[in-house]
């Protein structure tokens, strides 16, 4: 009969803090439904009674939840703790720097997209509803009137690159498989981001011809049509050459060794 090792079976366990236990109660609320979005927690005297703490641990554990931006805090007469909907650029932030310590690049976090994103769209083809379909084109409709209107029209780049970014969104939050959505949610955040602090700066009439634009836009009007017709092995073939496609001029002049942590200093 052989017997552990001392050293192997005892270890110093850290107790969790009452404040992180508070956070781990109010999380599991809002997680399972029974805070909903929008929903003001009771007031913090309250609060401070059914958990039988003081002010600063209450507010610990507020700050807890603030980071993972599942509630924020109002101060004054009218203020409280609100519940939010989790924003998915901080699993980006985390997740960036995670892959900066592999020394991991934004072209690296791409290449991953163009592996996901497109079996999405197979899934979307074969689950779409109508309302999918109309939502789908309606962002075309709007990228329409961007185009038309002409680029010195446009006060902000972040408006073309947004309602390019949100056909994608459509793509993966439409496809049916939540687990792929938020592992996509997170990857084109970090893209974004990128679009956002390089390709913006130099968004102009002379290097984003409408030309470029109007193709982006019939990309999209043939994915549509793969989408409406349900036609799966279509829509995740065209869709990876889209990306591809998208792929080269993103990171055309662009820097193909940028560490992902680069984007959220």
């Amino acid at each position: 009969m052989t017997t552990s090792s001392p050293s192997t079976v005892g270890r110093i366990v850290r107790a969790p803090k009452t404040a992180e236990l508070i956070a781990t109660d109010l999380r599991r609320q809002i997680v399972k439904g029974d805070l909903q979005p929008g929903a003001t927690l009771p007031p913090e005297v309250q609060l401070m009674g059914q958990y039988g703490v003081s002010r600063p641990t209450l507010r610990e554990a507020f700050r807890i939840l603030e980071t993972e931006t599942l509630i924020i805090v109002r101060r004054g007469s009218r203020g409280g703790a609100q519940v939010m909907t989790p924003d998915s650029s901080v699993a980006a932030r985390y997740v960036g720097l995670l892959l900066q310590l592999r020394q991991t690049t934004v072209l690296d976090v791409y290449e991953a997209r163009m592996v996901v994103e497109p079996y999405c769209a197979r899934l979307l083809a074969k689950r779409r509803t109508t309302a999918d379909l109309a939502d789908m084109r309606q962002c075309i409709a709007d990228l329409s009137a961007v185009v038309e209107a002409g680029i010195e029209a446009v006060p902000d780049a972040r408006l073309w690159t947004d309602l390019t970014y949100q056909f994608h969104v459509l793509i993966f939050e439409r496809c049916g498989n939540q687990t792929l959505a938020v592992q996509c949610e997170v990857l084109a955040e970090i893209v974004a981001t990128h679009l956002h602090q390089t390709i913006v700066q130099g968004f102009s009439a002379d290097n984003a011809p409408a030309a470029r634009f109007r193709r982006t836009i019939r990309s999209y009007e043939k994915m549509v049509g793969f989408v409406e017709a349900k036609d799966a092995e279509a829509a995740e073939a065209h869709w990876r050459s889209h990306m591809e496609g998208a792929g080269k001029t993103i990171f055309a002049d662009q820097p193909r060794d940028r560490p992902v942590v680069d984007l959220f200093n």
